[in-house]
């Protein structure tokens, strides 16, 4: 028995493969962006600090500590993280740095933010 796979088609529409494969390499960095921004979403503390940034705006590092019960080197990593992708920015007053969703990396967030708040907190339980 062989292992390979295979694919049998009556009639390949050569023109329609063609679109679409120059679609999706025109799109290449939107696909590549939008992986990055689901990895890290991915990570329920990151998701969560993201969930809480949409809702509050400005959150310092000490109030994510606080209301996740996180210590502050651990929510700074990922802070960190979701600044180098450049989806969170920050902003100094004084001694305090609080961070904020940036307004460019907010549609993707929001869909799946979005989605989260829809769906019923028992379902979510008994998955």
């Amino acid at each position: 028995m062989e292992n390979s796979l295979t694919c049998v088609r009556v009639f390949a529409d050569q023109e329609l493969i063609r679109q679409w494969a120059e679609k999706i390499k025109d799109a290449e960095l939107v696909f590549d962006r939008l992986a990055q921004v689901l990895d890290l979403a991915g990570n329920a503390n990151r998701l969560k600090i993201i969930y809480l940034l949409r809702q509050e705006s400005n959150l310092c590092v000490c109030d994510l500590s606080d209301i996740l019960g996180m210590t502050i080197p651990a929510v700074s990593q990922h802070l960190r993280k979701l600044k180098d992708a450049q989806l969170i920015q920050s902003r100094k007053v004084g001694q305090t740095v609080f961070y904020s969703l940036r307004a460019e990396s907010t549609g993707i967030l929001h869909s799946l933010l979005d989605h989260l708040e829809t769906l019923p907190t028992a379902s979510l339980q008994a998955a």
